[in-house]
């Protein structure tokens, strides 16, 4: 800009030095001319150079080949007025059992699809759009302001570089309708909350001719009654009585495969936790199945009885005579509680 010829007329310093910054410019931004620099200098980059480096171009040229580049004008700068269609998002909620053996479903989709009536043209059928004269088909108008040279979208055809006289009936010049589609969904065995499942082609329909968008298809787990999943684990919380902890026994435990049995033994506690192996869910990208985390609520028995009651302070009467042997873990925290508040 300092040594712009509009701002420096008949100064040939000006014009070196402009030249200079061309060529500096030129050697930066081509890799073959830069490491060709960087290895014999000058001698480097010079033939078939051109005086300058400039190869005989003008200022208009120059000055148009380094702000083109960055105001996006000149061959290179040319925008397409073809345009990909829009990806499109369904999130789409599924049981935990279906997660697990996979299964297949239909869904319904609003889109921007091709019309028909016009095949994606605009034109009434029977004409053709026709080039924008403001842009010559190109979409971008040139605005000069001073001696910047800025490209904006050309306001005739809003970057389409076509003009419809005669819209399609249809359409109304769109090119596109709205409509539902339905579509066939495959869910794998194993997906988990967040997976995505792509479908090639579903998406909108693109401009001008342009490519259709995908859909993605996102994953969400409804939440279970009995399990919750972490990865390809499954955890369930599983009450059991009194004396089935206090004496040990066996239990039929819910899988996503029916019921199992498993086995407690004698003193188990509340939060104890066994492992079922095998009886999980095998995730997408893995060959092995996890397994059902069992967690244990030892249960307080309620509306007892005459009876169970005399019997339950029976007991608790032959346990108190030696409590640290039945009831380590109070003992303990009594133990605990005594040296704190001392």
């Amino acid at each position: 800009m300092k040594y712009h010829p509009d701002r420096n007329p008949d100064n040939p310093k000006a014009e070196e030095q402009f030249k200079e910054a061309k060529e500096a410019y030129e050697m930066l931004s081509d890799d073959q001319k830069r490491a060709a620099y960087d290895q014999y200098g000058h001698a480097g980059v010079e033939q078939g150079a051109g005086a300058g480096g400039f190869g005989g171009a003008g200022f208009g040229d120059a000055f148009g080949d380094i702000f083109g580049d960055i105001f996006g004008g000149g061959a290179r700068g040319q925008r397409s007025n073809v345009y990909r269609g829009a990806d499109l998002r369904y999130n789409m909620e599924i049981s935990l059992e279906d997660a697990a053996k996979g299964t297949e479903t239909k869904i319904r989709i609003p889109v921007q699809a091709t019309c028909e009536t016009c095949k994606g043209s605009g034109a009434r059928p029977g004409t053709q759009p026709t080039t924008c004269t403001t842009c010559a088909g190109h979409g971008q108008v040139r605005m000069q302001q001073g001696f910047f040279s800025v490209q904006q979208t050309c306001p005739k055809c809003h970057g389409g570089g076509k003009m419809v006289k005669d819209p399609c009936p249809t359409c109304s010049g769109a090119g596109r309708v709205k409509q539902n589609k339905t579509l066939s969904v495959k869910i794998p065995a194993g997906v988990d909350e967040g997976d995505r499942i792509r479908l090639s082609g579903e998406g909108e329909a693109g401009v001008n001719g342009g490519p259709t968008g995908d859909l993605y298809v996102v994953v969400h787990l409804k939440e279970h009654q009995i399990f919750q999943r972490e990865g390809g684990n499954l955890h369930c919380e599983m009450p059991i009585s009194f004396s089935t902890a206090a004496l040990g026994g066996e239990i039929e435990v819910p899988t996503l495969g029916g019921s199992a049995k498993m086995k407690i033994p004698a003193e188990t506690q509340t939060g104890g936790v066994f492992r079922l192996r095998g009886k999980g869910i095998k995730p997408l990208r893995s060959s092995e199945h996890g397994d059902l985390m069992v967690h244990v609520v030892v249960e307080t028995p309620i509306k007892l009885t005459s009876r169970q009651k005399e019997l339950l302070r029976e007991f608790d009467e032959s346990t108190q005579a030696d409590s640290g042997k039945h009831s380590p873990k109070s003992k303990g925290w009594l133990d605990k509680a005594k040296d704190f508040f001392e």
